[in-house]
């Protein structure tokens, strides 16, 4: 094929994987409840159907299937597509194709192209439900092939982009993080590019913001009264055009931009003396190699420098003379065992946490991805501050700017805690810690604590924005006749909303490590982090929908038993996979349930007012199930490591 063998390897092998049957089941399965839960909020189960209640039906079906396909697929193809080729890096792959005879088109098409394969395909399943939609009434045959042509172009625009940054960049957080971050900043910023060209002559009066931004797009193929040029067209256009420019872009730069890494500085070539005195310090070296390795990683206490240095050390022989103390040797002298360029450095207490905090473990420029965020970050709150700055008030204001900004933290966090597993694996650098004397407390913490380190630009801003709203006095309403309490009430939600933040970002680390941990393969434990975190958010964004928009939910009973029971067996295979336990089946079990009754009390709070719930009992709620999950997490980390990992068995084996 014209695309070269890296895509034909993909178009063979993808569909013999057995999670890809897997996947394709879950993905239709959650398709037919969501059906089914909008025709109990449209029809319900107490009378039959008219016409035109199954063409409402079928209209309102065929916009929550679209909205939830466009949504799914943008977001998974951009991380597919980015994490397909970050991988390679981390496993140093990628450069042995570079000396392949490979044209620099068939590795860049084939690795994005072959990433977006499995997409491509569930979007192919996704054709004949949408189609059968037509039978109800409420869709044209016009609407479909549009709204398919939308995600397709969405998905492959995403995926361009996020192979274009993977591509560039040399580690995969960086890679993830900016992929992420450029598709939220391209969506807040299409909407003033499309105000900016709609004052060119030639475009006024056409419907330029629905070329740029997907959900524009395909909000205009739910109104078949659109006029002018078909947006979805138009958008197909424009999206064509973007991938072309930034696979094109991608294939000039390729070798430019690989293989990348800090610059080898070679070392000058030592005379008689220095290899002398070099023979003389590994001689010393040899005598303390029965030393515990963190002893010769750290540096003792009153100024010493190198790692060999200790009073204890027997004598050298040295090249001008008899032997002597290690410790007598000059420093300038020991310099030339540190092979590396540059100066000595100190080495911390924990040798894990100093790694994380001092060195560039996850690639260079780290600058770029938190300018990167900082920029949505002030565009998301600008959107969704402005309003409120001008007097206005509407329900649930907080959750428009509080919402986003959690869920873009949450998943750097997620990202970053997997990534700091996963890229020492596929360098073999993991293996090597986990042979050396490091206890389980001292790994575990270590790299809990360089995530921490590493993230606090993204996990500050939301802790930060809770505290505006409820400065705003948006966090909580009072009653109607008590509004001297709106100061105590958002008091009172603000702590229980940070403390109920702080857990869930302890969670979503823990998780990240926990997961990466437990599978050997790099990219399914990312992805199986990331897709944690985002149906979480997307679960309970859903749940909230289905409240607002049917005004009772006790009719949606089933459908919310059919949501929590996929969520429980989804939560169970990502914290148990292959070795279960107890602790984390309970786990799965808890979360879900401790989410969906927090969603219930604040949404459904005080019935016939304006009134808020008390936030204490979810919060506790919340925190007592995610707290346990936690707790589930660790203990066997820091307990039985080994079995944790499935290194060994444990018990009385």
């Amino acid at each position: 094929m014209l695309l070269g063998p890296i895509f034909n390897r993909e178009f063979l092998t993808v569909p013999r994987a057995a999670r890809h049957y897997v996947l394709r089941t879950a993905y239709l399965g959650s398709l037919w409840v969501i059906g089914l839960t909008a025709y109990q909020m449209i029809v319900g189960w107490t009378h039959s159907a008219t016409l035109g209640e199954t063409a409402h039906f079928g209209e309102v079906l065929f916009q929550l299937l679209t909205w939830l396909m466009l949504a799914l697929f943008l977001f998974f193809s951009a991380l597919s597509a980015a994490s397909s080729v970050a991988r390679e890096k981390d496993r140093r792959t990628f450069v042995l194709l570079l000396m392949t005879d490979l044209r620099n088109y068939e590795i860049v098409l084939g690795k994005i192209l072959g990433s977006l394969l499995p997409i491509l395909l569930l979007l192919a399943t996704t054709i004949p439900l949408l189609m059968m939609l037509m039978l109800l009434g409420g869709v044209g045959l016009q609407q479909v092939i549009q709204a398919v042509l939308v995600a397709a172009a969405a998905s492959v625009a995403a995926g361009s982009l996020g192979g274009l940054v993977a591509l560039w960049r040399d580690r995969t957080f960086q890679s993830m993080a900016l992929t992420v971050l450029l598709v939220v900043l391209y969506l807040c910023l299409a909407r003033g590019v499309a105000l900016l060209l709609g004052l060119v002559p030639a475009l006024a009066g056409q419907p330029m913001l629905a070329w740029l931004d997907p959900f524009e797009a395909m909000h205009a193929v739910h109104d078949p009264l659109a006029a002018g040029f078909l947006p979805a067209y138009g958008f197909v256009a424009v999206m064509a055009g973007l991938s072309v420019l930034l696979n094109a872009w991608g294939v000039l730069r390729l070798r430019v931009w690989n293989p990348s890494g800090e610059p080898i500085q070679q070392r000058e070539r030592p005379d008689e003396e220095t290899e002398a005195k070099e023979r003389a310090d590994v001689a010393a070296l040899a005598a303390l190699s029965r030393r515990p390795a963190r002893e010769l990683m750290r540096v003792a206490a009153g100024g010493e420098a190198t790692a060999i240095t200790t009073e204890s050390a027997p004598a050298a022989p040295t090249a001008n003379g008899p032997a002597g103390p290690v410790e007598n040797i000059p420093k300038t002298d020991r310099k030339t065992v540190h092979a590396a360029p540059g100066k000595t450095r100190m080495v911390g207490p924990n040798p894990i946490l100093w790694r994380e905090m001092a060195t560039r473990a996850y690639g260079r420029r780290p600058l770029l991805v938190k300018t990167a965020y900082f920029v949505v970050l002030g565009l998301i709150c600008y959107y969704a501050l402005a309003p409120v700055w001008g007097g206005a008030r509407f329900p649930f204001a907080a959750a428009y700017g509080l919402g986003p900004v959690t869920v873009l933290s949450l998943l750097l966090a997620a990202a970053q805690s997997a990534t700091c597993i996963t890229s020492e694996r596929d360098v073999g650098a993991l293996d090597l810690l986990l042979v050396t004397d490091l206890t389980p407390k001292e790994f575990i913490f270590g790299k809990l604590g360089g995530v921490l380190w590493n993230t606090k630009e993204y996990l500050i801003p939301p802790l930060v924005l809770a505290g505006v709203y409820a400065w705003l006095g948006l966090l909580a309403a009072p009653p109607a006749n008590h509004p001297e309490l709106a100061a105590s009430m958002n008091v009172t939600a603000l702590t229980c909303v940070l403390a109920g933040l702080l857990t869930l970002i302890a969670f979503v680390i823990v998780l990240g490590i926990h997961v990466a941990l437990r599978n050997q393969n790099s990219g399914t434990a990312v992805v199986l982090t990331l897709g944690t975190v985002f149906f979480l958010s997307l679960g309970t964004l859903f749940c909230l929908a289905l409240i607002v928009l049917s005004g009772r939910f006790e009719y949606q009973w089933l459908s919310f038993v059919g949501f929590l029971g996929a969520g429980i067996g989804g939560l169970w295979w990502v914290l148990n996979g292959t070795r279960p336990s107890g602790a984390l089946t309970w786990a799965s079990w808890f979360c879900p349930l401790a989410v969906f009754y927090a969603v219930m009390t604040v949404v459904v709070a005080r019935p016939g007012s304006q009134e808020s719930a008390d936030p204490l009992t979810p919060f506790l709620v919340i925190v007592a199930a995610f707290g346990f999950t936690i707790a589930a997490m660790l203990v066997p980390l820091l307990s039985e490591f080994d079995v944790a990992l499935g290194r060994t068995t444990g018990g009385g084996e």
